[in-house]
């Protein structure tokens, strides 16, 4: 058996970086779109609470509570504000790895270039 020649080890780590590199972008990907359903569902909850009149309830641990409207309307700015931050960290994340995963692809294709 043959040893592997540095290119060939180098090709291997490079492919199996990119390959760690593009689950994570998938992962995160799904992280991204979870985090803008919740933002949208906090957003309509603001807008409806803003409207609502009478009395306004707020689900805890699976039970409905009557709850002070104003107490509601910040509960759930907080959260969206929360959210848009975690947005803002993810969506960093994600064009950190993208640019990763396209630095990694360009080495590969680099290298292959080079051995033709």
């Amino acid at each position: 058996m043959e040893p592997q020649s540095n290119q060939q080890k180098e090709i291997e780590k490079l492919a199996k970086d990119y390959q760690v590199a593009q689950e994570q972008l998938r992962l995160v990907t799904l992280q991204l779109e979870q985090l803008r359903a919740q933002k949208a569902e906090l957003d309509g909850a603001k807008e409806q609470l803003e409207k609502a009149t009478g009395k306004t309830y707020s689900t805890i641990g699976g039970i409905m509570v009557e709850t002070d409207k104003t107490k509601a309307l910040e509960d759930v700015k907080d959260r969206a504000e929360l959210t848009q931050a975690r947005l803002q960290s993810i969506n960093k994340q994600y064009t950190e790895l993208r640019a990763k995963e396209k630095d990694l692809n360009a080495k590969i294709a680099d290298i292959y270039k080079g051995s033709q």
